[in-house]
Parts: C-alpha cells; structure tokens; sequence
C-alpha cells in the first residue's frame, strides 16, 4: 500500500453536564471503550496512546460494551440502533444489527454466555428490550418503569436476575430467563442514574440523583445497607464500578469527587478530591484490574492513586469537540503537532508517543480557526472569539499581553518572515508586525477567505470567495495592491507556498487543485482533479515535490506537483467525518484532523 495508518491519537469522551457517561472495561481487563459522536473509541488501559475508532454508526453513539466473552463489541445510538460487531479483526466486521426500541439507547448489559442482551432507553412505548444476540428473538420484557430508563446490569451468575435504573425515581428487579418483572425498588428520591451488580453476583448496587447508595441482595433483591447512611454523596452520583473481588466500590458524584467503600463494612476507604471547577465533576467510572478511571465534565479521563487521592497518577486530555485546524512544528528535537478545536482548546501532541497537553492560562473562548508557527517559535492562532493570540512554544503559557483584539472576526492567518502576520477577517485584510496592527485593507472588493505569505516574504497571497487569488505586496508596514489576480476553478478555500517558494497551490469549491509557478510570473502549471466534493485544505511536503488535500467528500489524496496522474489516495482518512487540516511532520509523514476530534498519523510512499 502507498499508505498506511501509522498513529490514532483519539478523541476523549463526549459529554454533556447532568448526564452520566459510561465507560465500558474489556472482560480480559487490557482495554476500555467510550463514545464520541459517531465514534465508539478503544483504548489500551495500560497504554492509552494506543486506540482504535469504530466509526460505523449513523448517529451519535451513546453507549458501547463488551461482550463477556471480549469477541464482540455491542454499541448503541440515539436512533436506537444496536449494532454488534468484531473486536479480533481490523476491519470490525458487523456480526448483528438490531432496532430493540425507537429511541436513544442509555445502557446495555450482557449475560456471561455472550448469549442474551438487555438494552434500555428512551423508547415511546417500551423502554427496555431483552432478546438472543444471535436471533434477535425476545427472552422476556422490561417493563413496571413509566419513565426513560437509565442503566441496566444482568447478574453474571445463574439464576440470572436483571436490574433497572430509572428517571421515575425507581429501580424494578426481573428474575429469568425469559424475564418477568418481579418488584419495584423504591428508596431513591431523585432520578436513579445507574444500577451495577457485584462480578460474584452475591449483590448490586443503586446510585442517584440524590446523592445516596444502596446495596441489595443479588438473588433476593433485598435491601442490604444504605453506604454512607443516609447520604454517599453531597451531589448526585452518576456512575458506581465494583472492584474485580467484590468488596469494594467505586463512585463518582457531581460533587467534584469520587469514593472508595468497604462494601462490607459499609465504610469509605478513600476519598479522591478531583478540584474545585465546575468541570471537576465526575461523570463516569470504571474498574479495571488496578486501574482506577473516572472522567471529567471536562473529558478528561483521570487515573486514580490510592496512595494519593488528591493528585492523579495520570490525566488523559485531549480533545471532546471537533478539530478545526492543526499544525506542526519542530521543538527541542522533538516535532509536536499542535490542535485547536470548536471549543476554543488548543492542545499539543508529542508526534512520537502520543503524550499531550493542553496550554496554561486561560486561552480562546470559541472556535480556533487557524494556527501557524512564527520564526520567533511562537503559536499564532485566531478564533471566533475575535482575538489573534500569541503563544510562546516554550513556556506553553497563555499570557494576557499577548493578545490582540480584532474589531471584526477573524478567519484565516499567516506568518512570514521579519515579524509579519497577515490576517483575513470577515469583510476586512489586516497586516500586523510585531504582534500590533499596522494596516487595514477596509472591504477590499471581494469576501476575502483565506490567506497566506511567500516564505521569502513580501507578497501576500488572499483567496476569495469570488474565485480569484490576489496579490499584495509588504511594503514597510503598509500592503499595496499588486493589481494581479490570478484565476481558481470555484471559491478559493484554502491555498499554500511551496516551502522553497517556487510555486502556489490552491484549491476551491469546485473539487480543483491549481498550482501556479512563481517564477513565470504565477503562470498556471498544472490541474489536479480526483475529488469529488468541496476541497477545504491543502498542505505541501516537505520535500516540495508534493503535496496534500482532504475535502468533504472525506478523501486525502497525495498529489505529485510534476504528474497529477500520480496519486495516492487515502480513502476514509476519518470515515463519516470530513478532513479538516492536513500537516506534514516529514516528507513521508502526514498529519490529517477532522470533525471526529482524533488525529491521525499516516505513513507515506512512493513508487
């Protein structure tokens, strides 16, 4: 193959304030799975760098388990399909696809046998369905809930008992198989967000909106104890995992903590204070082997230390919205990829072992919509918030000073030598030089999109929307008209020099890539055609020879600048998602990003 997937740097948890979030552990204990959009994302417990997306849902994915016998994964949607697929091979082949209920799916549960499936969510009739993996056929219903429901658990032993957590306040026990509704549980006073038997089976767990915990009998369904007396929590409890013996227990609340009871003894173990942020409350949590994970309204995904329950052993970052743009840059021997997303974070990966981390200091407050690397090594980035920002790669500190406030918002930006940055707002061409504004081109005649600087310095090339590429020159600190237009096939949507500066390329609305030569005075050198949608980015390599373009038709080609024959095609780069920003890390390494808020590294090679 021309290419292949080198790295998958993957999105975190989607989530949303009030919701809880679950996490699904694999039975073998090596791997965890959540969901983002359409994604279902797997990733190493021990090594979370490494990572696998699942991205053949339609809809927002809201839920995904293993199967006990960790073949075969389950997922469901908002739509209320549940699709079972392969977990051995690459290609994640689909095993069964079914639709339990019309409505979004909350939770799945399987027995130990691999065999039978409980599914609950927001149906219109039925809330829950139970029914053969293999068939699809009913083994009982759920039914005595007049609310969504929220959660469901099977006991893993025989006889097999089922339990259900729901928004009416109450939790309902079913005894089967096939399963019949056997009594309602109702000793929570707010909404009971999840519901977990003990892996020996011997009892199971309720957690609430109301901050409270109780344990029943696995077999009787009995009420045991009520953890912590009257209260577990001083916020509600979104998420409770047990420990692989069966003794212990694990919570997360809203009330920006997560606990570890002595089930037993009804008594806590730890407490782990996780901040004091609103986006420090915990959503979700899993027990797997030794690994203690809960997740943040931030999506952060935090490794707990017993030892030390106020300080993570580890916090996985990243990204949870869509990625917009992206770009590289070389640091102390190590090349770093950095990425701005939808929501205003900026992140940065080290290009080998996947580590990252987000900037100090409070940053953009909306959409990052470009970045570049200056010669000063500084992170130059414009936002939706209406701010083009300076950020030093060596402190990776947020400063106030750096800051530069735009009266109109900013959409695109370059960086040339001698200090200079051109910046495309809407309606409006800025220059700046040494981080201060020293010229605007007030409504130049066109919607200006997009923008760049030869590599040499001293001309300014702006995309439009009306098809044209223009050209200024840097003169001191003024832009002057170079009168010369040079004609795209549709819109420009993005365009770039050549390293060595000897050539343009630029694409557009019309699914063409044009390169035009410098030297000849911008002549037009050659046509590249092979998508079929809009094009919205394009990067050149290293080695000046070629060059890259992803498109909305979710298609990467690399392209040869001497034959446009010659290309290589990366199909499905982000499967669903459009490509929204390509980089090269070398001449045989390119970057690609896209609305799935992962970012993937892909070996290249030529014949």
């Amino acid at each position: 193959m021309p290419f292949e997937s080198k790295k998958v740097f993957a999105s975190l948890p989607q989530v949303e304030r009030g919701v809880s979030k679950i996490i699904g552990g694999d039975p073998k204990g090596n791997n965890f799975l959540y969901t983002n959009g359409k994604c279902v994302i797997v990733r190493n417990v021990d090594n979370p760098a490494i990572a696998d997306i699942y991205t053949e849902h339609a809809h927002q994915v809201v839920v995904a388990k293993y199967a006990p016998s960790g073949f075969y994964i389950a997922s469901g949607d908002i739509s209320g399909k549940l699709r079972i697929w392969d977990t051995t091979q690459k290609e994640h082949l689909l095993k069964y696809e079914y639709q339990p209920f019309a409505g979004k799916i909350k939770d799945i549960a399987w027995t130990e046998d691999s065999k039978r499936l409980a599914v609950v969510g927001e149906g219109r009739e039925k809330f829950g369905a139970v029914f053969l993996w293999d068939t699809g056929s009913s083994v009982g219903e759920i039914s005595g809930h007049n609310k969504v429901i929220n959660s469901v658990d099977i006991k893993q032993t025989r006889p097999y008992r089922i339990v259900t957590g729901s928004d009416d306040n109450c939790a309902a026990f079913f005894e089967g198989p096939p399963f019949k509704f056997k009594f309602t549980i109702s000793d929570h006073g707010r909404f009971v967000n999840c519901v977990r038997f003990s892996p020996d089976g011997n009892r199971f767990a309720t957690s609430s909106a109301d901050g409270q915990i109780f344990v029943y009998d696995g077999k009787t369904g009995e009420k045991v104890c009520g953890l912590g007396g009257n209260k577990a929590h001083d916020g509600g409890i979104y998420a409770i995992s047990w420990s692989p013996d069966s003794n212990h227990l694990l919570s997360a609340s809203g009330d920006k903590t997560a606990k570890i009871w002595d089930v037993g003894t009804n008594s806590i173990v730890t407490t782990f204070n996780m901040g004091s942020n609103v986006l420090d409350q915990q959503l979700g949590c899993l027990w797997q082997k030794d690994h203690l994970l809960s997740l943040s309204l931030s999506g952060y995904i935090n490794y707990l230390d017993k030892n030390n329950p106020n300080k993570p052993l580890r916090v996985i970052k990243g990204h949870s919205k869509s990625i917009q743009c992206l770009t590289v840059h070389k640091n102390g021997g190590k090349t770093y990829i950095y990425s701005g997303s939808h929501d205003g974070h900026i992140n940065y990966w080290d290009s080998e072992t996947g580590e990252n981390d987000d900037f100090s200091g409070k940053g953009h407050t909306n959409q990052v919509s470009r970045m570049a690397v200056d010669e000063m090594d500084q992170l130059v980035s414009c936002s939706m918030d209406d701010t083009v920002r300076y950020t030093s790669l060596t402190k990776r500190d947020y400063s106030g000073q750096d800051v530069v406030k735009m009266d109109i918002q900013p959409k695109c930006l370059a960086v040339g030598p001698g200090g200079y940055t051109a910046v495309v707002c809407i309606g409006q061409i800025i220059l700046m030089k040494n981080k201060k504004k020293c010229f605007a081109i007030e409504d130049p005649g066109y919607e200006p999109e997009v923008v760049a600087i030869h590599p040499g310095g001293g001309t300014v090339a702006v995309g439009g929307l009306d098809g044209k590429v223009h050209l200024y020159s840097i003169q001191g600190n003024t832009l002057k008209n170079d009168e010369m237009t040079l004609e795209a096939k549709g819109p420009v949507t993005d365009l770039a020099y050549s390293h060595d500066g000897a050539f343009l390329a630029v694409c557009d609305a019309n699914k063409v890539v044009t390169v035009f030569s410098v030297a000849d005075r911008y002549a037009e050198h050659n046509i590249f055609y092979g998508h079929h949608a809009k094009i919205v980015c394009i990067a050149w390599s290293p080695d000046n020879e070629h060059f890259a373009s992803g498109g909305m038709d979710m298609m990467v080609y690399v392209w040869t600048l001497s034959d446009p024959e010659t290309r290589i095609k990366i199909p499905d780069a982000h499967r669903l998602h459009h490509v929204s920003s390509l980089a090269w890390l070398d001449e045989r390494t390119l970057v690609t990003t896209s609305h799935d808020a992962s970012v993937k590294e892909w070996s290249i090679s030529y014949k």
